[in-house]
């Protein structure tokens, strides 16, 4: 629904030297601005203006064009960030080299980075507050939310450094857009090391499908990006904005993005890796499907399966009906589940497990790169059963796929609890061993790159997986 028209009124121009005036000049004008009032982006274009004079029966119009418009904004990273080295150059340029001109950059730059946070503290606020209204407030879910209060309070110490390297680090690249929709952003973490072209991971963050954010990723993108891996979080609509079917076509348009435009982020086209977390993991699995669908039955699309070298599933579900009940026992609970994955009947077509035993897409499944599923054995958000039976059904369509089971790890474990407390990684060397096969340089650089940094004490961190409402 668009919101009222609102009318903005520029006081009228006197002037003594002519009393002819063109009555346009002389008169207050009123510029008329229409927008969406459901917009969720960050800002709201303005296309068009209209301007009548108060005097002036005849109303003007003004066509104003974006020097980029949104949809055309694949090949640039946000311009709302601004570039410190172009600052540094028009001052150059223009003469103005004083110290004061750079001290006036610096508070402006700052000024830009705070606002961002600011912008991006709202919206995880909001998601949290979107998932207690849809979760409700019963004891359950009272029980939950205290837990997770004293869960995020325990690993706040890492939650700070990696929100300040989320925010202020210049290997980021913030909220590219990949598309039309206001959640069509995407981060890329890039490597210090601009030497060659570098392997490209697409992650997809979890969220329980509500609460999905790209910003989840940014541990996981710093690690990476140490390894010399760009990575690219791609963020995408979440329930109540969009069902399952708008999940999947976000993230397959963030993928599309990715394969016909890394090259310019010096990322190697020929080295992509597609990976998914939780929730994520399922909307990528079912992405890739569906994609391999699409190219099997003949239809033109933006981007291959055979684009990927792999696809990694880190604590994924692929049959949600087997897990629609299950999920209710855990407090997401079935009618809001099945809502969000548009109807019962809609749980076979978001389920890539079932659907690779229809002998009609056995063709789509030839087309499917390598999988591998990571999962931890005491995950009990999503059990690790999930991943094996998953590897199994895939292995029985002609696949080459696997499943690595960590002993002993819960949902949370590999993507927080195990990067926070540094040191070696069971699952991170597992990921990046794959991630760079066949580049003996690359994986010498790893096995002699020091040790991961601590973010987080030790008692803190068993202390948060006892409290974990994960």
């Amino acid at each position: 629904m668009l919101s009222p028209i609102l009318p903005i009124t520029t006081p009228p121009q006197t002037s003594s030297s002519s009393s002819t005036m063109a009555p346009s000049s002389a008169m207050a004008a009123t510029m008329f601005i229409r927008s969406d009032e459901n917009s969720d982006d960050y800002y709201v274009p303005l296309n068009r203006l209209s301007v009548s004079s108060l005097e002036n029966e005849h109303s003007h119009k003004l066509d104003i064009k974006p020097l980029l418009p949104r949809s055309n904004s694949y090949n640039s990273i946000n311009t709302r960030k601004g570039s410190k080295f172009l600052k540094s150059w028009r001052r150059r340029n223009s003469g103005d080299n004083s110290p004061e001109s750079d001290r006036r950059s610096d508070v402006q730059s700052l000024s830009n980075e705070v606002a961002e946070a600011a912008v991006d503290t709202y919206r995880v606020t909001r998601l949290v507050f979107t998932l207690l209204r849809y979760l409700g407030v019963g004891y359950r879910w009272v029980i939950k939310f205290l837990a997770l209060g004293c869960y995020a309070f325990l690993l706040f110490p890492g939650f700070v450094q990696v929100g300040y390297y989320y925010f202020f680090s210049h290997q980021i690249r913030r909220g590219v857009v990949y598309g039309d929709e206001p959640r069509n952003r995407l981060d890329l973490y890039l490597p210090k090391d601009t030497n060659g072209p570098k392997p490209v991971v697409a992650f997809v963050t979890g969220g329980a499908w509500i609460i999905g954010y790209k910003a989840w990723g940014s541990l996981l993108g710093q690690q990476l990006s140490e390894r010399d891996i760009i990575v690219a979080c791609i963020d995408y609509r979440n329930f109540p904005q969009g069902t399952m079917s708008d999940m999947v076509k976000d993230a397959s348009q963030g993928i599309s993005f990715i394969c016909n435009n890394i090259a310019e982020y010096g990322g190697d086209p020929n080295r992509i890796f597609l990976m998914g977390q939780s929730a994520g993991a399922h909307i990528a699995a079912c992405a890739l499907l569906d994609q391999a669908i699409k190219e099997s039955s003949g239809e033109r699309t933006s981007w291959s399966v055979s684009q990927l070298k792999a696809y990694f599933g880190l604590s994924g579900g692929y049959n949600l009906i087997n897990l629609v009940d299950y999920f209710h026992s855990k407090g997401l609970y079935r009618s809001l589940f099945l809502s969000i994955m548009e109807g019962e009947l809609s749980l076979r077509r978001f389920s890539p497990e079932v659907m690779l035993q229809d002998p009609n897409i056995r063709s789509a499944a030839s087309l499917l790169p390598p999988i591998v599923l990571f999962h931890g054995t005491a995950d009990y958000s999503i059990p690790c059963d999930a991943s094996t039976t998953f590897a199994d059904t895939l292995q029985r369509a002609g696949v080459n796929a696997e499943s690595i089971l960590y002993e002993g790890k819960t949902h949370t474990d590999l993507f927080l609890q195990d990067p926070m407390r540094g040191g070696s990684d069971e699952m991170f060397d597992d990921l990046v061993r794959r991630i760079h096969a066949g580049d003996a340089e690359a994986l010498a650089k790893h096995a002699a790159a020091p040790p991961r940094r601590r973010l987080v004490p030790e008692f803190m961190l068993k202390l948060a997986r006892r409290v974990s409402p994960f």
